[in-house]
């Protein structure tokens, strides 16, 4: 295993971050705030945020299960993504291995900072081949991206294959766990001491229903998160989402119903699909949606645009070839794109 300062770029190792005046005071409560170059109106919304969200992550890791230094926040789970790249991957020199099809963001992020990214193929039941992974990694791969439930086939990876994989690489390996609260597996933040190399990536997006306040999450180990504090920028979380956040959190009995009822309603709309004539296939899902095969995937999806239920074609992404993924709605919403779907196979019956 490479040790952190390996795998680091360079100039992250001897980086001095940026120091914030929310980071230069610590200690005694004080009541006058002269040193930021504030306004001094309109409060609490002229004051500059905690840059380290010292309350929330407190708040976070007693419901995680991971202690508040392990934990970095950012501006969604993208900006946690790229949070790697910057801080692992040399442009131009280092690659990273990823399994496919799986959430495009991890592409994006690599083009954008000039790093070859190297697509393993999944088996034909969309599971991960950790030989194919280790076999794709050479000298400069630096981070191996794994998505569980993966993005979009819906489905939970091989728990030993991933286990392999963190056995074996001796760089990074982010697993992101953004739909891990709608299966019943244990999520794998909570081996974050048994695997120094690993980082787990969540949201407030898909269980917390919050996808509108832009919060993710990255859980690793605290000299790991130390390197993300250093390189991300310093108020990347504002007020408003720190204090919206908080309030969530108070409310874990709703969101339980809510995964809950979730749950239910996918497993009664995947059985309603196959009943439909112009499904082929309902993959298996352990994620708020779910992906099938549809005889005509591009003409259904049109029908339904023009009925205003938008579902997402992804016929052209990788082993997706006429698939839909349907994201697991209200029962009421639910109805209604099963209603147009009967209607579609009734006028398109032959």
């Amino acid at each position: 295993m490479r040790t952190l300062q390996e795998l680091l770029r360079p100039n992250i190792s001897q980086l001095e971050p940026y120091s914030c005046a929310r980071n230069e005071f610590s200690g005694k409560s004080a009541q006058v705030f002269l040193d930021a170059n504030e306004n001094p109106y309109n409060a609490p919304l002229n004051r500059y945020p905690d840059p380290l969200q010292t309350e929330l992550k407190q708040r976070l890791a007693q419901i995680k299960g991971v202690q508040p230094e392990q934990i970095c926040l950012g501006n969604g789970s993208d900006e946690t993504i790229d949070l790697v790249y910057r801080c692992f991957c040399r442009p131009g020199k280092d690659n990273v291995v990823a399994i496919d099809p799986t959430y495009g963001m991890y592409k994006v992020c690599a083009d954008i900072n000039d790093v070859e990214y190297r697509s393993v193929p999944l088996n034909t039941q969309f599971d991960i081949q950790a030989e194919a992974m280790l076999d794709a990694a050479d000298a400069n791969t630096k981070v191996m991206w794994i998505c569980t439930p993966n993005n979009p086939s819906g489905n939970d990876l091989n728990e030993q294959q991933i286990r392999i994989i963190l056995d074996l690489f001796d760089g990074i390996v982010v697993i992101d766990e953004a739909y891990s609260d709608f299966t019943h597996r244990r999520a794998f933040r909570y081996e974050l001491n048994k695997y120094p190399n690993l980082i787990v990536l969540n949201t407030m997006s898909k269980a917390w229903a919050l996808a509108g306040i832009r919060l993710g999450m990255a859980f690793a180990s605290k000299d790991i998160i130390e390197v993300f504090n250093k390189v991300k920028y310093p108020y990347n979380i504002n007020l408003l989402t720190q204090q919206k956040a908080m309030d969530a959190l108070n409310h874990t009995l709703e969101v339980s119903k809510w995964v809950s009822t979730i749950i239910l309603e996918r497993s009664r709309l995947m059985d309603a699909f196959t009943q439909l004539p112009s499904c082929v296939k309902v993959y298996p899902s352990n994620a708020n949606f779910f992906l099938t095969e549809m005889i005509h995937a591009d003409d259904i999806y049109n029908y339904l645009v023009n009925k205003g239920i938008i579902v997402r074609n992804r016929s052209r992404v990788s082993m997706c070839n006429n698939c839909l993924r349907i994201t697991i709605g209200t029962k009421a919403e639910n109805n209604e794109l099963l209603a147009a779907l009967r209607i579609y196979d009734i006028e398109n019956k032959k």
